[in-house]
């Protein structure tokens, strides 16, 4: 019989879950891993570009790309492999069973018929904050993109202002971790790529409680953000409002939108 000393275990570096290893199921790991290789600038793989992503061999990943393919997930055209519609089958199942985004859209949609404008909710996942709510004016016309555009949106954390607003509230080891983990990437000449200064950038946010970030990760949009706090004072999501810098200054965002955000804020808080 082996002591607890004697077992071994793996920690997952982004969420840092610690799972025993003959409890880990490698196979699943690298299916998923397949999987996580799709995205927006990623949208068809082939057995090549699938095992340099991975580090698998070849042959391995084009067993895995078979068996996805098999039950349904991926589909190809005979040299590329794409997703198919059945993936959406777990962000469904994500949203529609997620407490955070079912309270949170009824605010939204209020905010939106107040001001017409789109508005948020979004969560961390990684590098990325991803959208999980979010509401949009019926006469809202303008190109906006890629901010609000969608449920699932994933955009890079350090360049949007829910993102900065879900690292400000990471304690300072943690927040240590994820830049040394994912390096800022500049987007455009607006976006901050010193470690040193966004850092100070994200004190600054937690002293005062809302971000602004202004076409850090596209030009001709900027943002505004608040975090949305639970019963027990944690900061589990961040609410955003996102508008063309053509419709609305900084000053009308912080001076009139800022208020509503910060009440839907309290509420929030009163109900998560």
């Amino acid at each position: 019989m082996r002591t607890s000393s004697e077992v071994k275990t793996l920690q997952n570096a982004d969420n840092q879950k610690i799972i025993r290893h003959e409890d880990f199921v490698a196979g699943i790991s690298k299916g998923m891993a397949i999987l996580d290789c799709f995205g927006p600038e990623r949208q068809r793989l082939n057995t090549s570009i699938a095992a340099e992503k991975t580090g698998m061999t070849r042959a391995a990943t084009r067993r895995h790309l078979l068996t996805l393919e098999y039950l349904g997930y991926l589909e190809s055209d005979g040299h590329f492999y794409y997703l198919s519609p059945k993936v959406l089958k777990f962000s469904g199942a994500y949203l529609s069973g997620s407490q955070l985004a079912k309270i949170c859209q009824p605010l939204l949609n209020l905010l939106t018929h107040q001001t017409s404008l789109i508005y948020s909710v979004m969560v961390l996942d990684g590098f990325e904050a991803i959208t999980i709510a979010r509401s949009a004016s019926h006469q809202q016309t303008e190109r906006i993109n890629p901010y609000g555009l969608h449920l699932g949106n994933r955009l890079p954390a350090h360049a949007t202002s829910a993102g900065k607003i879900l690292l400000a509230y990471l304690e300072m080891g943690e927040q240590q971790q994820w830049l040394d983990k994912y390096p800022l990437k500049r987007l455009t000449r607006y976006t901050c790529t010193d470690n040193s200064e966004f850092m100070e950038l994200l004190n600054h946010i937690r002293e005062q409680d809302w971000c602004y970030s202004g076409e850090e990760h596209e030009l001709g949009v900027h943002a505004l953000a608040v975090p949305v706090y639970n019963a027990k004072g944690n900061v589990i999501a961040a609410l955003n409002i996102v508008s063309p810098t053509m419709r609305t200054t900084r000053e009308y965002l912080v001076q009139q939108i800022l208020p509503l955000l910060l009440d839907t804020m309290r509420e929030l808080r009163q109900v998560l």
